[in-house]
């Protein structure tokens, strides 16, 4: 087995259908991206945890389940928690609304498998305060608990930009993670302007300049190199 091949089986338990193709077809072009996907993915200001639990929650964000699904495998493997990859999938709210949060169900039920989790399932056309009350009840503290009731209270209050303030603060997630992410989904969706923002409101609550590089990165592997050039655009020149 070539390098590429070995390297996602060992990413993903077996080796995907498009990464047997590419090889297939040119097995150089595998190298030279499983070499890019390798040096994107390394531990560095961002651990390989959080850089894959942020690739869940950009890809919700865009509708983009594919992505979604793999990179869950890697948050858990990594060591990502239940409570941790819902507030991952909360934010996407932020984003994509309802139906992030409805094509998040798909991460989350794979996430249960993944960690021999027997619990009970949602439709994935419940509505947005049903699946935020569904996730409530894997809240594990009474911090979390609370938190779970002031999103409760603001979707039952139709408050939307109450609601969207409280799924950036912290609880299990960091506020400074929250950012990160929202900064991420608007690079991957090419969005300019709003990615300038969000780098700015990123460094306002102390994320700094090297974890807005690696976000880069991994934007340019789920949505190519123009996602780079969005974020780069918002990067301070070292």
């Amino acid at each position: 087995m070539t390098t590429g091949l070995a390297y996602f089986k060992k990413v993903y338990g077996a080796v995907p259908g498009w990464v047997q193709k590419m090889h297939d077809y040119n097995p150089a072009m595998l190298d030279h991206y499983t070499a890019l996907r390798g040096a994107a993915m390394a531990p560095g200001a961002l651990s390989v945890k959080e850089k894959d639990i942020l690739l869940v929650g950009i890809n919700a964000a865009r509708y983009y389940a594919r992505s979604m699904v793999y990179h869950t495998k890697g948050a858990v493997d990594g060591g990502a928690t239940l409570e941790e990859l819902i507030e991952y999938l909360l934010a996407a709210f932020n984003y994509g609304g309802e139906r992030a949060l409805q094509l998040g169900l798909q991460s989350f039920e794979y996430a249960l498998e993944l960690t021999n989790m027997d619990a009970d399932k949602i439709s994935h056309e419940a509505s947005a305060i049903d699946i935020v009350r569904y996730y409530s009840t894997f809240a594990s503290t009474e911090k979390s608990e609370a938190y779970f009731e002031k999103l409760l209270s603001f979707l039952t209050a139709n408050d939307e930009n109450a609601l969207k303030q409280e799924l950036l603060n912290s609880n299990v997630v960091s506020t400074q993670m929250k950012y990160i992410l929202m900064t991420g989904i608007y690079t991957a969706t090419l969005q300019n302007k709003e990615t300038d923002d969000w780098a700015k409101k990123s460094r306002d609550v102390g994320v700094v300049e090297a974890e807005l590089a690696e976000l880069g990165y991994i934007c340019l592997l789920t949505a190519g190199i123009p996602s780079w050039f969005e974020l780069s655009d918002a990067l301070i020149q070292k």
